[in-house]
């Protein structure tokens, strides 16, 4: 399984109980702090500390890329050797799951689950801190232009499990912050007592506000139906084919990996199933599967099962999984949807105010003279990043969409108009003392007036590309 996240205390704390919970359990992590002197320091421990070092040579200057060259060898090692139950990836504080599990994945080896770590009485420092990764002296390479605030709001949001650390110094402002951030996380107490699966299942701690986008549900959020039979496209040979949610997974705090699951002919009933334990490796001998008592929720959660492709899909700007409307000790989540195009001059102009209303703002919108093209919003730590999606499904011709995903023609399915097909404006904010009114009229002043919007496509290709700058064409 793959751990990380910046809240090194509580990342720290999550692998440790899993070390100390599950046998036979090791934790591999590459140190990128030893960087300048030209290696990166691997070390795998289990429970009692430090069992092998050793060194890898930087690759291009990059002290990432050296762990990705170096990730998936180690790992095929500890699985040949077969004596290891559970694989913890520590990921190095910067370093975000999403490439790891990627290279985990094509590397044959799969993932039980990806955990992000969490510290509730740091998510608004964080979310609020706009210094580059490297002012802090955490840039994996020499051209990471990173921030602080958007890496960390991206190993939150892709993580499908949050472990989160006991804090004296959190609110219930942290803790509703936490929620509406990722409202389809399974949050799970790092210190939970020890307890028997059954047991484990039978409390609150695997309840999210809304059930998980993919993977094992929880008792009782068995999800509801999706009826598409008027919300279809009329594109493309009718109704999407939705495709089977893969095994849910944790991002973060750690990614139990075991090789050979994904070779031909493995049961899918295995692949996706959870809880489990194995050894990481695939031949004989080693550790015997797990004998069915959790030690905690951390690690039922730890070998809930993770699909790579359902992951990346529910972070695509075009189907994400936005966090809904809330409002909970005095923390706001604004979900702002309208048909109509922004004017690209009326909306650069709002742009800081935009970006400064809300810690963490996210989102899909289209502009009128570019009407296209899917444009993606990220905001964190006052600082926006726009960028080009591909096209809306609504201008690919007919012939195209069977190259698209089945999740993106299901998300398009469900949002389409008549008029406009799938663009569209979806914007979400949330924060402390969140001014909705304030937002709402902002936005709204953005869109195209009534007769703007009546002069139709052709004149909307006119009005100035305020954006070229932004995205760089």
């Amino acid at each position: 399984m793959i751990g990380g996240g910046l809240h090194a205390d509580a990342r720290q704390a999550a692998v440790a109980r899993l070390l100390a919970d599950v046998p036979d359990s090791v934790a591999l992590h590459h140190d990128l702090t030893t960087a300048a002197a030209g290696t990166v320091v691997r070390t795998i421990r289990d429970a009692t500390g430090i069992v092998s070092a050793g060194e890898a040579p930087l690759v291009n200057d990059c002290a990432c890329c050296a762990l990705r060259e170096d990730l998936v060898p180690e790992l095929r090692r500890l699985a040949d050797a077969g004596l290891t139950r559970l694989a913890v990836v520590e990921l190095w504080d910067s370093v975000e799951p999403k490439a790891m599990a990627e290279v985990v994945a094509a590397g044959g080896l799969r993932l039980t689950s990806v955990i992000t770590a969490v510290d509730p009485a740091l998510l608004l420092p964080y979310l609020a801190n706009g210094d580059d990764l490297a002012e802090v002296g955490l840039a994996a390479a020499a051209t990471d232009r990173r921030t602080v605030a958007d890496t960390f709001a991206r190993q939150l949001e892709y993580a499908p499990v949050l472990a989160v650390a006991s804090s004296e110094q959190a609110d219930d402002e942290d803790r509703a912050l936490l929620a509406q951030l990722h409202p389809t996380a399974r949050r799970v107490p790092i210190d939970a007592l020890d307890v028997t699966d059954g047991e484990a299942r039978g409390t609150d701690w695997f309840a999210p506000t809304r059930p998980p986008a993919t993977g094992w549900t929880p008792p009782g959020w068995e999800a509801d139906p999706v009826h598409t039979t008027n919300a279809a496209p009329p594109r493309g040979g009718g109704s999407p084919d939705v495709a089977p949610s893969g095994a849910g997974g944790i991002d973060g705090a750690g990614t139990a990996v075991d090789a050979g699951a994904d070779a031909p002919g493995a049961d899918p009933a295995e692949a996706g199933a959870g809880p489990r334990s194995e050894r990481i490796g695939s031949g004989a001998g080693g550790a015997e599967p797990w004998s069915g008592r959790t030690g905690s929720a951390l690690v039922d959660a730890a070998f809930a099962g993770f699909d790579v492709e359902a992951a990346a899909a529910a972070q695509h700007p075009a189907c994400a999984l936005l966090p809904a409307e809330a409002d909970e000790a005095g923390v706001g989540t604004l979900v702002w949807h309208r048909r109509r195009p922004f004017h690209p001059e009326r909306l650069y102009a709002a742009l800081e105010d935009l970006t400064c209303a809300a810690a963490r703002s996210r989102g899909r919108f289209w502009l009128a003279d570019r009407p296209d093209t899917l444009l993606h919003w990220d905001a964190a730590g006052g600082a926006l990043c726009v960028e080009s999606a591909g096209p809306w499904l609504a201008s690919l011709p007919d012939a195209a969409w069977d190259m698209v995903p089945p999740v993106r023609r299901a998300a398009a399915a469900l949002d389409w108009h008549p008029e406009h097909g799938d663009c569209c404006q979806h914007l979400v904010f949330t924060s402390p003392g969140l001014d909705r009114e304030g937002l709402e009229l902002l936005l709204q002043s953005c869109l195209l007036t009534d007769a703007e919007y009546a002069a139709g496509p052709a004149a909307w290709k006119r009005l100035p590309p305020a954006f070229d700058s932004l995205l760089e064409v």
